[in-house]
């Protein structure tokens, strides 16, 4: 794992941005994998700046509110087309959220079909919850997990209530790639920020790999980057790179 520690959270996005811009020189055809938490908004603000051009790049997110409609300003469906594909120049039929239907069954297989047939995920972003979650992957998720809905617990809404008008507002469902659908990217990039998620980043680094930490699972994959700011990193031992 390779860790990278800026100084704030704009040198953040700018060095997380620069990893994602060298896969799509790279690979124009990149199969890019977006999560939608505040901590990688600024990869993306910094990506629209570069002026990259992203038109051939298929994108998938990792996760959605059950029971939001699309055009909800807090679906990710919502948040994936204004903050990430148009600013970005993703076409809509590049773009892919999962949903669940009516009834909120999923099946999942479908997503992970869409996912196989685009050639599998190039490079995934991610980030950590408060609680170690990867995704809507909450503790105690088996590391083979598939896309599915899963209840979400109250630690995980009540840290999304600020972007409700009050906790009664949050989903109490999420549809979710599993931790052993995100494993199969060939390059994990892990982008944290500010200290509330210190204790998280230093369980997923320095901790035992157990389901009750599901980004403890990180230490198994062999392509991780974490990018963190100062704040994220605070509590990592000084064995890691600063």
């Amino acid at each position: 794992m390779e860790i990278i520690v800026t100084e704030t959270l704009d040198s953040l996005g700018a060095a997380a941005a620069d990893l994602v811009l060298a896969q799509v020189r790279t690979k124009p055809s990149t199969v890019l994998g977006v999560a939608t938490g505040s901590s990688p908004l600024p990869v993306y603000e910094h990506l629209a700046l570069a002026g990259a051009d992203f038109s051939a790049v298929t994108c998938f997110a990792l996760d959605e509110y059950v029971g939001l409609p699309a055009e909800h300003e807090q679906s990710y469906a919502n948040i994936v087309r204004h903050r990430v594909a148009e600013p970005l120049g993703i076409t809509p039929e590049n773009t892919h959220v999962p949903r669940a239907s009516e009834d909120n069954s999923l099946d999942g297989g479908d997503y992970e079909d869409l996912i196989r047939l685009a050639g599998g995920i190039d490079l995934q972003v991610l980030g950590i919850g408060r609680n170690g979650h990867l995704a809507f992957n909450e503790p105690g998720s088996t590391f083979d997990s598939r896309t599915r809905v899963i209840p979400l617990t109250l630690d995980s809404r009540k840290a999304n209530a600020r972007f409700f008008s009050s906790l009664d507002n949050v989903p109490t469902h999420a549809i979710t790639q599993g931790l052993g659908t995100i494993m199969e990217a060939r390059h994990l990039l892990v982008v944290v920020s500010g200290i509330a998620k210190a204790t998280a980043v230093r369980s997923a680094v320095d901790g035992p790999v157990i389901e009750e930490v599901p980004a403890s699972i990180l230490q198994t994959h062999p392509n991780v980057t974490m990018v963190l700011d100062e704040a994220a990193a605070s509590l990592l031992s000084s064995t890691h790179a600063r």
